[in-house]
């Protein structure tokens, strides 16, 4: 019987994230972000002056992106590049005082894109589908070689194996 996966986990997470991505795109763009420009606002609230690779890990992209992303929101006075004092070779990256004071709308944006994907659970429901996605990251997060299951995924089964020796063999006798 074939897989189905419209009634799979990771379907219904897909969907959820493309609904959310697309309902916190429509909310961002009322504050002139795109998805993803919201992250670096707010890892810099966090902690202003990073460079562009310390950026790069925060967000978990590569550095071209974080080059991109924060060209973009210099030319909108968000954000400003300067040269390290310590190391010539590095610029730092800081919040305009426009771009804090966008952080807080990033927030309510936030925090209206979470009422609305909470609507009708309640907090023990909440509580659990936090640590059930922590829990589905973490998993996910597993690189493949380590995952000692994934031998199994790759192994063929049953008539597969028969058949596969056999065609050694003759390979062999040739």
């Amino acid at each position: 019987m074939p897989f189905n996966y419209k009634k799979s986990i990771t379907f219904r997470l897909l969907q959820a994230a493309k609904a959310q991505r697309a309902r916190s795109g429509a909310h961002l763009m009322r504050i002139g972000l795109h998805p993803g420009q919201e992250l670096v606002l707010k890892v810099l609230a966090d902690a202003d002056g990073r460079t562009m690779s310390q950026l790069a890990l925060a967000l978990g992209v590569q550095p071209p992106t974080v080059t991109k992303m924060v060209t973009r929101l210099s030319s909108q006075g968000y954000l400003r590049r300067q040269v390290s004092d310590t190391d010539g070779r590095l610029a730092r990256v800081y919040l305009t005082e426009t771009g804090r004071e966008l952080v807080a709308s990033v927030d309510k944006a936030w925090k209206r894109l979470e009422r609305e994907a909470m609507a009708g659970i309640e907090d023990k429901d909440r509580k659990k589908l936090r640590k059930l996605l922590r829990q589905v990251e973490k998993n996910l997060s597993i690189s493949v070689d380590d995952d000692p299951e994934h031998d199994a995924d790759l192994e063929p089964e049953g008539d597969e194996v028969s058949s596969k020796s056999g065609t050694d063999k003759e390979l062999s006798t040739v």
